[in-house]
């Protein structure tokens, strides 16, 4: 028998987040997300080792932080570079309810220029999460047209 070097049903590029309390990010990724708890490894204090949970098609694979090892989340480092986006059926559902469990409310939804009406928000764990549902198929010279809008009418456009 012969082993894929990409494992089945898995998506070629996987985000893998350090959560400061990553048992509680499953439950509000589950609450919130509609996430689906794939695998949970946890060690003899309790803290996660790895975990995945499943999103749709996609996965998201986190743990806990283990600074002696120099993995730290958000919280620990002051902020976070990245932004997971994840489609959903309906994107001010979720908004609401990931900030009625806590999340912070970063830009809220809105109908964009591109076909999405979409939202960010920051998890209890210092995650950023653009959360979006698609409400309008857009012909390539209406969106043309719509970004130039959208770049003019931008901070610093003209």
């Amino acid at each position: 028998m012969s082993v894929k070097p990409i494992p089945e049903n898995y998506p070629r590029i996987t985000p893998y987040i350090c959560v400061d309390g990553a048992a509680a990010a499953i439950d509000f990724y589950v609450a919130v997300l509609g996430a689906v708890e794939q695998v949970r490894m946890a060690g003899p204090d309790g803290r996660i080792g790895h975990a995945e949970i499943q999103l749709g098609d996609g996965i998201v694979m986190l743990a806990d932080e283990f600074p002696d090892m120099d993995f730290r989340s958000p919280k620990s480092i002051g902020g976070t570079a990245v932004t997971l986006h994840v489609y959903v059926e309906d994107a001010d559902a979720v908004f609401a309810a990931a900030v009625a469990k806590g999340a912070k409310a970063v830009r809220p939804v809105a109908d964009q220029f591109y076909g999405d009406r979409s939202g960010q928000f920051e998890d209890p764990f210092g995650h950023r999460w653009n959360i979006a549902t698609h409400v309008e198929d857009v012909p390539p010279d209406e969106m043309a047209r719509r970004a130039e809008a959208a770049m003019r009418s931008a901070p610093g456009g003209e």
